[in-house]
């Protein structure tokens, strides 16, 4: 420990020292405090003592010590990753991808059958939604209201499920018959009040460009500009980005579906289809729910499982692609191999919600080739790990993990990637130093 002495209880006039014993001198950091003795010092004997004034005997001395931290492991060691695992609830953090590996170089070490349509896995994934969905119904109706938590959990899980499914055709993954394709995608996002089309076209923008600088269309650091522009809009977003980002996804789904202005115009006529068919089913879904159940089974039925599944739909795209140490690059510096496979994270979940949503989140095969239809991930996945593994990000889903991501993971800087809101703006981050408090940090 270094300390430096910023008070004291003699005054040094000349070069020579008045030998005192059993100073105490108190750290004001908490690693305790040090009893200091002049036989541990140079001695020199005084001549004189006309040049010491003491002012008293005894007197206790405060020093402040600075804990002299020993250096970092370099950024890209096994034991600076393992570091970062540990701090950020992650399994493994990949090494850097060399920068000549190209994402076709990836995309030829998986075996052909990954992108194999199978119509029998595909309907299945439909019968699997189908049932647990209406199971998730019939639980509402009967739980008394103290369990009516765990059968809106279960029925907001399960309709994450038909989502997997639209995002499968979207995809043109899910059958060779690309008409039934945007049928059955259109029909899978209608209980979720999803456009199909217009998610389609800003979906498609998100895997061409992940972790691209205001390219990507998931969610990416805010930029500090755009968070200096008002202190309402500052407020909004400190909220946004923590307390609220497990549901975030909502205003997600009203800014970019909803409006015309955000497609290009060869697209705008296949928008309008979705967004007629969308207003059709609240026009015609939402009153029969009310005529039978009333607003309050309006509220138990459709509403609190939509609220379960934006909070899967923003926990899932927040775990796949927010970390400290994964940056976003703007367009010159962009690499998509390095984004797709070293960008994008794979989390496990437990069994039953892994069965429910369709393995979306054995997500870096998804992102390494999008025409990997869902029920064929994990064995793309398994092979990538046997040819890229050592560059790859994995995690099982933990609190420690969620702490970082809400606490930690605001702004964009260029050089550390994010910063908190805490040291941008730490006058209005009492939310995120509420989060800090109140969230459990365990892996």
């Amino acid at each position: 420990m270094a300390c430096r002495l910023v008070d004291s209880s003699f005054l040094l006039k000349g070069p020579q020292q008045k030998r005192i014993h059993g100073h105490r001198f108190v750290s004001l950091y908490p690693t305790g405090t040090s009893l200091l003795k002049w036989e541990a010092l140079p001695q020199h004997k005084p001549k004189t003592q006309k040049y010491v004034i003491p002012l008293r005997k005894g007197k206790i001395v405060k020093s402040v010590a600075s804990p002299i931290t020993p250096p970092l492991p370099a950024a890209d060691s096994a034991e600076r990753r393992q570091e970062l695992c540990e701090n950020y609830g992650f399994r493994q953090i990949g090494e850097s991808l060399p920068d000549n590996i190209t994402l076709k170089n990836i995309i030829d070490t998986l075996p052909k059958s990954v992108f194999e349509i199978d119509n029998m896995k595909a309907w299945k994934s439909v019968l699997i939604s189908t049932t647990s969905y209406a199971l998730g119904l019939f639980m509402i109706a009967k739980s008394p209201w103290y369990l009516l938590p765990l059968a809106w959990a279960w029925t907001g899980t399960a309709v994450t499920g038909f989502f997997v499914i639209g995002h499968d055709c979207a995809h043109k993954s899910f059958s060779k018959n690309k008409l039934l394709e945007d049928i059955v995608g259109t029909l899978a996002f209608l209980p979720l009040i999803y456009p199909y089309e217009p998610w389609r076209f800003k979906h498609d923008r998100h895997h061409a460009k992940t972790n691209m600088l205001n390219e990507d269309t998931a969610w990416h650091p805010v930029m500090k500009k755009h968070f200096d522009e008002s202190p309402f809009f500052k407020k909004a977003i400190v909220f946004g980005y923590g307390p609220i980002r497990p549901i975030m996804s909502i205003s997600h789904w009203l800014i970019w579906h909803f409006n015309l202005s955000k497609f290009r115009s060869n697209e705008i006529g296949r928008v309008k289809i979705s967004l007629a068919c969308v207003f059709a089913f609240m026009a015609i879904g939402w009153p029969l729910i009310v005529y039978k159940v009333g607003i309050v089974g309006w509220i138990k039925f459709w509403l609190m499982p939509w609220l379960g599944y934006h909070f899967w739909m923003s926990t899932f795209t927040m775990v796949h692609h927010t970390a400290p140490h994964i940056p976003f690059k703007s367009s010159e510096e962009w690499n998509p191999a390095q984004a797709q496979l070293s960008g994008t994270v794979h989390c496990d979940y437990p069994k039953w919600i892994e069965i429910l949503c369709h393995d979306i989140n054995v997500h870096i095969p998804h992102h390494v080739s999008s025409k990997i239809p869902s029920y064929n991930l994990r064995m793309a996945h398994k092979a990538l790990q046997e040819n890229w593994g050592k560059y790859m990000n994995e995690a099982s889903w933990n609190w420690r993990l969620m702490k970082t991501i809400l606490t930690v993971c605001h702004v964009y800087n260029e050089e550390r990637n994010y910063i908190s809101f805490e040291e941008v703006a730490p006058e209005i981050s009492e939310p995120i130093r509420f989060l800090r408090r109140v969230m459990p940090d365990y892996a």
